[in-house]
């Protein structure tokens, strides 16, 4: 163009780029000026708004000079972060949309009430795993209760009282990036103490900020005759400190099967009924149990007893809106159990609720282990949160 001689036609494109560099400097000025972020500290101090008005003015300027021109540098503009971010270039000045997040969730943090809301709960998962590769299972389900709709933090505890911090951020990392490869979003916590039951009840009673603490914890349960003293006390004080508790037992050959039926055996729709209700809905929500059909179960002694409950059970699962079956079960002698046994072989998840800690927990919690062998996935829930739950449900 130079060539030809005309410099009109190579004016409004050099315009065009010095208007977009301009542009976008302001952006950046003013945005780290509104965020207060301390890296930034320029000799010529300007407030922020005036920076963001003159990136507004700046494509103002771009649209009255050629607007197709304009649309046509904002594309290259975006071509470009596209293409840098796909790169995972690093650089060496950092990301402006660090600070723009830190700042938004420190906002989001200091407003979050603390005061119980059952229409806005949601389930705040920390997963004690171990080692990842071991109960994968347990993220797995947890992942599909999440849904990105909460917060999961996968936690291991390391049984080793000496190692270095390098070490545990290491780890951290691994375990990051070997969920991120599996599609699962998550925080990762690595701690480390001779005695996993202590540590996971010090990590209860330290991990989290303000009001977003973890409300549910996820575990597996303990084969080790030895260990339920130790594990029994663990729930105890989970329950104490007001955290739900969910305990999941696997067939470790076959884990949830087929992901296809779901049995929750309901004793009523205050507290641990609640929350089981809640749990099997959230896992019938996520794309892998999607064909999933959850029954409800319920045994009484009597005929009579039996329409009755026939009657309101239907009448609750119909003002929940929400596709679950039910069945009432009548039984006068045979052991529940047994029956229990019987009714859920072929289901590939049974829920169950946990008793209140007491002080014959560990008397009643291996009772229950014991009675429960050669079930298939099993998961006991115990709602500790001070929340009315069946106020999410109605």
């Amino acid at each position: 163009m130079l060539i030809l001689g005309d410099l009109a036609l190579i004016a409004p494109i050099l315009t065009m780029f010095f208007l977009t560099t301009y542009g976008v400097l302001n952006v950046a000025a003013g945005d780290d000026r509104l965020l207060g972020s301390p890296s930034f500290r320029p000799s010529f101090r300007t407030p922020w708004i005036f920076s963001l008005l003159g990136a507004l003015g700046c494509i103002a300027v771009m649209f009255l000079i050629n607007p197709l021109a304009t649309l046509i540098a904002i594309l290259l503009v975006g071509v470009t972060f596209v293409w840098l971010k796909r790169r995972g270039l690093r650089t060496t000045w950092g990301d402006v949309r660090r600070g723009m997040w830190l700042a938004l969730t420190r906002t989001a943090l200091l407003r979050i009430d603390h005061t119980p809301d059952p229409k806005n709960w949601r389930p705040h998962i920390l997963v004690l795993s171990g080692a990842p590769t071991k109960r994968w299972h347990l993220i797995e389900l947890a992942r599909s209760i999440v849904q990105r709709s909460s917060l999961l933090t996968v936690a291991t505890v390391l049984k080793t009282e000496d190692i270095a911090y390098e070490r545990i951020k290491s780890l951290e990392a691994n375990i990051r990036e070997y969920l991120e490869e599996r599609g699962v979003e998550s925080l990762v916590k690595v701690t480390s103490d001779e005695d996993p039951f202590s540590a996971g009840v010090r990590l209860i009673q330290t991990y989290g900020i303000g009001a977003l603490v973890p409300n549910t914890i996820i575990l597996g349960d303990t084969r080790e005759l030895t260990h339920h003293s130790a594990y029994c006390s663990m729930i105890e004080q989970f329950y104490e400190a007001r955290r739900n508790v969910v305990i999941v037992r696997d067939d470790e050959k076959d884990g949830f099967q087929k992901k296809q039926k779901i049995d929750v055996w309901w004793g009523g729709l205050r507290k641990n009924g609640a929350l089981m209700m809640i749990l099997a809905y959230l896992i019938s929500q996520d794309r892998e149990w999607d064909s999933v059909e959850i029954t409800v179960k319920m045994m009484v002694p009597t005929e009579a007893a039996a329409q009755d409950a026939e009657a309101n059970l239907s009448q609750i699962i119909s003002n929940m809106r929400i596709s679950f079956q039910h069945k009432v079960i009548v039984n006068d002698q045979t052991n529940f159990w047994t029956l229990l046994k019987q009714e859920s072989q072929s289901a590939d998840l049974i829920m169950l609720g946990l008793a209140e800690p007491t002080e014959n927990f560990l008397t009643y919690y291996e009772q229950l282990s014991e009675r429960t062998q050669g079930l298939p996935a099993t998961m006991f829930v115990l709602a500790a949160q001070e929340i009315a739950f069946e106020e999410i449900l109605l």
